[in-house]
């Protein structure tokens, strides 16, 4: 088992609103818990673990949520001088932040800049008014665009935009109409989901009319058509990229590699070589419940050593989303197990022609992804 490359997900849990078909660890913002209490907390916690990633190197950082963009700079600054303290970056580290284009404020962009993010990730969802109220977005398709110019103006240059489809009342002209204004702002990266119902939303209690399953694949097939014939390049089932501009951070987590996860709910996979074990953390999700915790130094449980059928499931729920699939080496370097142990599922998922082996590359068919639940469904044994 060798140490794969290492990232840092930071978590901001507040909102200005939940939106109902949001089902990450988000809260209304309110005034009891400030920024630099937050912050503090999340240095602790830094601090804590760091026992378990000693003189390891950081690969990326990604503060997500939540909204992030609500953050103070000075807030941000001081995390962030704190994190460079204890833990060596890469020399090309990518520093992403999570932005909401109803919170994007140019003062306020050009300091976050200048503290040393250098890639955003902008939750754009659509440009259409209907479709942004059918959905709760606080923001307008207006202010969308004026928040991509401000991000701009503050120089950044490396964007990301998000985009989700099969919509309430989405045609596949509306579709197009937002992935042709998308592209004339020349992000290098977008992101292009399916709106999914998740338990625990509104949307699972009073679900939205969604169109039928075969409009959908048809959304997803002209969509991906039309991002790679501008020069868009697929290498993540929701993830496009202009070439070289990946996003790291996340390309990370479908590689299999390692992540602290810091904040409230956050989650960590931590390899652990002389052990030879793959461990879960996981932070308790209320806010205040978060920082008591870590401000009384108290001990965290929340921790499970990763089976063999937890590892064989995980590798495969993350590595057959990418185009390029993996080999028998890389699965066997990155989860401490054998070949030999997939192989019987593997036959299976060839047989039914959902994967497809070449020169010792084992990636996902076309056919494969479109029935990725049933194909993972293949791994699942019992523990």
């Amino acid at each position: 088992m060798i140490p794969p490359p290492l990232s840092l997900y930071v978590h901001y849990p507040w909102c200005v609103k939940k939106c109902p078909y949001c089902d990450f660890n988000s809260h209304v913002s309110s005034n009891k818990i400030t920024d630099k209490q937050y912050c503090q907390a999340l240095i602790l916690e830094l601090e804590k673990k760091l026992p378990d990633i000693w003189g390891r190197r950081l690969l990326s950082i990604f503060i997500g949520g939540g909204t992030p963009s609500l953050i103070q700079p000075e807030s941000l600054d001081k995390l962030l001088v704190n994190i460079r303290a204890l833990l060596p970056f890469s020399p090309n580290i990518e520093i992403t932040l999570e932005a909401n284009p109803g919170t994007v404020d140019a003062t306020k962009f050009t300091e976050f800049k200048a503290l040393g993010i250098n890639r955003l990730s902008i939750g754009i969802q659509s440009f259409q008014d209907n479709l942004l109220n059918q959905i709760g977005r606080i923001h307008s398709g207006q202010e969308a665009k004026k928040a991509i110019e401000i991000s701009k103006q503050a120089g950044f240059d490396n964007i990301n935009l998000d985009f989700i489809f099969a919509l309430p009342q989405q045609t596949l002209k509306l579709l197009i109409d937002d992935l042709k204004c998308a592209i004339e702002f020349q992000p290098n990266h977008l992101s292009f989901y399916q709106l999914t119902i998740e338990p625990n939303t509104l949307f699972a209690s009073k679900p939205p009319p969604l169109p039928v399953d075969d409009d959908v694949y048809e959304f997803f097939q002209i969509g991906q058509q039309y991002l790679h014939d501008n020069k868009f390049l697929q290498y993540e089932t929701s993830a496009y990229a202009k070439t070289g501009k990946q996003c790291q951070h996340n390309l990370n987590y479908w590689q299999f590699g390692d992540y602290l996860g810091i904040g409230a709910g956050a989650h960590s996979k931590i390899t652990h070589c002389q052990q030879q074990q793959i461990i879960r953390h996981w932070n308790h999700k209320n806010p205040a419940e978060y920082i008591n915790q870590q401000s009384h130094k108290q001990v965290d449980n929340h921790q499970r050593i990763l089976t063999k059928s937890d590892l064989i499931l995980e590798f495969m729920m993350n590595t057959l989303r990418l185009k390029e699939g993996f080999n028998y080496s890389y699965f066997e370097d990155r989860t401490g197990l054998l070949k030999t142990d997939i192989l019987p599922a593997l036959q299976i998922a060839k047989d039914n022609k959902w994967i497809e082996t070449r020169n010792s590359t084992i990636k996902a068919t076309q056919q494969g992804e479109r029935f990725l639940n049933d194909l993972l469904l293949l791994f699942m044994t019992e523990k």
